[in-house]
């Protein structure tokens, strides 16, 4: 099975190689549309700023290549907040894969929250084939400043003063806002449905 990581301005790249190779699967990072478009399954993953990494995928024409995908796609952190349609970090118009979802900072009205969100959490409210086998409740490991208000493609929520999504679903279009290639074994098992799809 062809598994491509898109390459693009923004880090992470490593740890998700090595989570898949950890599941036995030898991935290629790639910006090669053709490449790209040929993989059987294709992961977006991201640690950065958006209008940044945004800039960099419509350079070179990245942007049109994500959204016509047919294939499964899952986007990991900055990577899900990219397939929606409006962040607020730089006011940065995104892929509008999942339509009308805006990304929204943090503003925790308890002063015990530290922004960005750093450390482990749970997920809930789990539904579809990415959680086949992985508990309710589950512990992930999260690193971030924005999130994907609850929408009609949530198939988890986590509560960090707010209940937001957590994890999204549109056709093909997968998205975590955590980082699976962290979140030890509930992590795995996720990354491993994936690539079932």
């Amino acid at each position: 099975m062809s598994v491509v990581i898109i390459k693009y301005n923004a880090g992470n790249i490593q740890s998700v190689l090595f989570a898949l190779q950890r599941s036995g699967v030898n991935a290629m990072v790639s910006d090669d549309p053709a490449e790209i478009q040929a993989a059987a399954k294709v992961i977006f993953p991201g640690v950065g700023e958006a209008s940044t990494a945004m800039n960099y995928l419509k350079d070179r024409g990245l942007d049109k290549v994500i959204t016509n995908l047919i294939q499964p796609v899952l986007g990991i952190c900055l990577g899900m907040q990219l397939l929606c349609a409006h962040s607020e970090e730089n006011d940065t118009s995104c892929l509008n894969v999942f339509d009308d979802v805006l990304i929204k900072r943090f503003k925790p009205a308890n002063n015990h929250l530290k922004v960005p969100q750093v450390g482990w959490n749970t997920i809930s409210g789990l539904r579809g084939q990415l959680f086949d086998g992985v508990n309710e409740n589950s512990y992930c490991y999260f690193v971030h400043s924005y999130y994907a208000a609850e929408n009609p493609y949530s198939i988890s929520s986590t509560e960090y003063g707010v209940s937001y999504c957590s994890a999204m679903q549109k056709n093909n279009f997968y998205g975590v806002q955590f980082h699976p290639e962290k979140s030890a074994a509930a992590g795995k098992q996720i990354l491993e449905n994936f690539l079932s799809i």
